[in-house]
């Protein structure tokens, strides 16, 4: 009876044409971070023909796919972008040049010619990429632009290429936490163009050097070849797979280069650095002001300025200020890439809200302003712990794919009281897989955010593990799988906060929360409580290493029949519905997905809330491209 009943309400929702749909703002006049979804690729012209630059910022993620276009509506330096509008299909490894004034667009061995419907166009072939093997291997990137490197009027190609095969990917951490593999590799190449502009004729790839030295920098170089000192030559200045710029200066000349080791851009004193990592930067005079700026696509889909102040410090190396992240009007609910939200009221004041984390590692509170027809939304509010904005991040050895991966934290909570003093707390797992919370010693409308905390467990021994962890739990720690969601949920009905979470091995576990004589709260060991129909404990990922973990799960009665059932990360969101009791386990069962949208690239991460305040669970799923998918 319960499986048809399930079966009406979601074949109902279809036959209504309802699916999961991009939560809205509606909230005219507020600004946000200009964002597309998963790694954003910025090319800063006037598409409209209007006088100004505007950014079209190509995005190759899922559900986010496209290239988007945000119009400057003028006035200043940092103008507050119109909403995107998709003109294009989405790409990666596309890099913006200027030739005589002139904008091309490239992608590998291709050029972009604009179409007359206002779309990036059809590729037209520049060279042929099978003549481009210098590095064969795991190349993850080849970004290909236009630049007169030798001064003779005539467009020569560069072209950046990342190399992971002396990294490989996983697991190579020794028993100190040293990295065992090689790096990333960023090189640069020249292909001169020994033709003309009109008819080019391109040679061998020359890799580019620094002082008889490949240049090099930790992947994805991005380079851009422009006067950044102001000496009438060009200068080459690289991104990378992490965060920051590298600069080399040419210390020959405009006709015959010749480039300085390269140094690290910092600003006053500190390195400087994006937010995230995998950065796009673009070379362009933004302000014009008559000095080279950057545009700056992170991981996150965000695009910034950082401006060049028109000096040099006393190395000769040009002076920039730290990033400054673009505006737009408000349109779709983003935090980031890779958002996690919880639906839960947290100021309240009896509306529900949203908690997230995202990749970059920080939780957010996204508050609900109320509304009859449509919630109104306020901007994202970065969480504080102890006065600190909460920033989880991997650092050089906290992933198991290693430390290319050092800016990434990939937050997922819940959110509810764990100390039972009435108020709602905050349980976060990380990349690291460590399983923290942070107590609100504020007010049930005000809360506030102590220091984080160790999850204690009762364990009987040594804390457990996962088998590849290079590092060691705390005494009573609990630690399990990276990037999965630690659920808190009276499972058992006795007044107790539980915790239900995957384990060390990837299988679904409850940890029972218990209260002594003297009142004092426990936790104990995990225990494999869940089954399918067959009796076989539930594992939800039990694979090794970087492959390990992910799970995204929310414990909510869906079906209405006053027990709990199981949301799980999917293609959007599949529903475990328990069927009750089988001896003392309990019996999950996988009845499907539970919208027809796809919205999940590397993962989703599902929930529920009540924006209607019916009283009914509403699905709510967090998307790779960091926006908030709403079933109504």
């Amino acid at each position: 009876m319960k499986f048809f009943r399930l079966f009406f309400i979601i074949t109902a929702l279809v036959a209504q044409g309802q699916d999961l749909e991009a939560l809205k703002y509606h909230h005219p006049g507020l600004k946000v971070d200009l964002g597309v979804g998963l790694w954003a690729w910025p090319m800063p012209i006037d598409w409209d023909g209007d006088g100004d630059l505007d950014l079209v910022v190509s995005c190759p993620d899922k559900p986010y796919n496209g290239t988007y276009f945000f119009e400057n509506p003028g006035g200043s330096k940092m103008p507050v972008f119109k909403k995107a509008v998709r003109i294009d299909r989405g790409y990666g490894n596309i890099r913006l040049s200027y030739s005589k004034g002139k904008p091309i667009i490239l992608l590998p061995g291709k050029q972009l010619l604009r179409g007359n419907d206002e779309s990036l166009g059809e590729p037209k072939t520049l060279y042929h990429l099978e003549r481009f093997t210098p590095t064969p291997g795991n190349v993850r990137a080849r970004q290909w632009q236009v630049a007169d490197y030798d001064g003779d009027g005539q467009d020569d190609l560069i072209v950046g290429e990342g190399f992971w095969g002396e990294y490989g990917w996983d697991n190579a951490f020794d028993h100190k936490g040293n990295w065992t593999n090689g790096p990333l590799r960023g090189w640069v190449y020249l292909l001169r163009n020994t033709g003309n502009n009109q008819k080019p004729t391109y040679a061998d790839p020359v890799q580019l050097r620094a002082e008889e030295r490949p240049i090099d920098v930790y992947g994805m170089p991005s380079p851009n070849l422009a006067d950044f000192d102001g000496d009438g030559d060009l200068d080459l200045l690289c991104g990378e797979f992490l965060d920051g710029f590298t600069y080399f200066q040419n210390i020959g000349s405009a006709i015959h280069p010749q480039y300085a080791a390269g140094k690290r851009l910092t600003h006053k004193g500190q390195p400087l650095a994006m937010h995230v990592q995998m950065i796009t930067p673009t070379a362009i005079d933004w302000d014009g002001d008559g000095d080279e700026d950057l545009v700056v696509g992170d991981e996150d889909g965000r695009v910034a300025l950082v401006e060049h102040t028109g000096l040099l410090d006393k190395n000769g190396l040009p002076c920039f200020l730290p990033p400054v992240y673009f505006q737009q009007e408000a349109d779709d609910l983003k935090f980031g890439a890779l958002a996690t939200p919880y639906g839960v009221d947290w100021d309240g004041d009896g509306d529900e809200d949203i908690i997230s984390g995202n990749t970059a590692g920080n939780i957010a509170f996204f508050e609900n302003l109320g509304g009859h027809k449509q919630t109104k939304w306020a901007a994202p509010v970065l969480l504080k712990s102890d006065n600190q904005t909460i920033h989880i991040q991997a650092g050089s050895n906290g992933s198991i794919q290693g430390p290319c991966e050092a800016k990434w934290g990939y937050t997922t909570l819940s959110v509810a009281d764990w100390n039972h003093d009435q108020l709602p707390d905050l349980m976060v797992n990380s990349i690291w897989g460590k399983v923290v919370w942070f107590p609100n010693v504020g007010t049930r409308s005000k809360p506030i955010l102590g220091k984080a905390q160790q999850v204690n467990v009762l364990w009987p021994t040594d804390p457990p593990k996962p088998s590849w962890n290079w590092w060691n739990p705390d005494k009573k720690a609990l630690v399990t799988q990276w990037r999965t969601t630690p659920v808190m949920v009276d499972w058992n009905r006795d007044g107790l906060t539980d915790l239900v979470v995957l384990d060390h091995e990837g299988y679904l576990a409850f940890f029972e929360r218990t209260k002594n004589a003297q009142g004092q709260l426990g936790l104990l060991p995990g225990r494999r409580l869940f089954v399918d129909e067959a009796g076989r404990f539930i594992a939800l990922n039990t694979q090794h290493a970087g492959k390990s973990g992910r799970r995204k799960i929310d414990l909510v009665d869906w079906d209405q029949d006053g027990d709990l059932d199981l949301l799980l990360n999917s293609t959007n969101a599949e529903l475990y519905r328990n069927e009750g009791p089988w001896g003392d386990k309990v019996i999950l069962k996988n009845v499907g997905l539970l919208a027809q949208r796809k919205i999940s690239g590397h993962t989703s991460s599902p929930t529920t809330i009540d924006l209607n305040q019916d009283g009914k669970r509403e699905l709510l799923v967090g998307a790779e491209d960091g926006r908030f998918y709403h079933l109504k």
